[in-house]
């Protein structure tokens, strides 16, 4: 199983993606990800929370991050949220 966890907001969005993402982190064991857009591009960081729970693995992450859309993903399988180029 897993979770998916999504916020566009006027402003900026990280504390409810963060928090609205930890409530889900009972979804999946394995991998967590966090992901947000700004003006200069996708932030992303993904940790393993096999022996650690969310909030603690991404507490660091938060202040490195902003904007006012944003992904959250609990796995029990893969590294997630995923980027993909296209033309």
């Amino acid at each position: 199983m897993g979770g998916f966890y999504g916020v566009a907001s006027k402003t900026d969005c990280i504390s409810d993606l963060f928090y609205g993402t930890d409530y889900h982190s009972h979804l999946g064991t394995c991998r967590g990800g966090l992901a947000t857009l700004n003006s200069e591009g996708i932030t992303r960081f993904i940790h393993n929370i096999e022996n650690a729970q969310f909030r603690s693995k991404f507490e660091d992450d938060i202040p490195k991050m902003q904007g006012n859309t944003g992904i959250g993903v609990i796995s029990d399988y893969e590294d997630q949220p995923l980027l993909i180029g296209s033309h």
